[in-house]
């Protein structure tokens, strides 16, 4: 749609990691990923077949947390 000479595009799809994805980031087990998403510590997504996806920027700003030991 065009609006004023500005086109409107639809925003970019946001990067989604994978418990398997996470857990090489920060060498740990999937299953330790999974029970951060359930304890709060990181935010998930549920896919429509109930899996979960973590959104890439979080988990960039997580993993800079840890490593300088100011963990959330």
């Amino acid at each position: 749609m065009v609006r004023s000479g500005i086109v409107d595009s639809p925003p970019e799809p946001e990067e989604l990691l994978t418990p398997s994805e996470v857990a090489a980031m920060f060498r740990v087990n999937p299953k330790t990923v999974t029970r951060w998403a359930r304890s709060g510590k990181i935010s998930a997504i549920r896919t429509l077949g109930g899996h979960r996806r973590f959104r890439a920027t979080e988990i960039r700003k997580f993993l800079e947390q840890v490593e300088e030991g100011t963990e959330a």
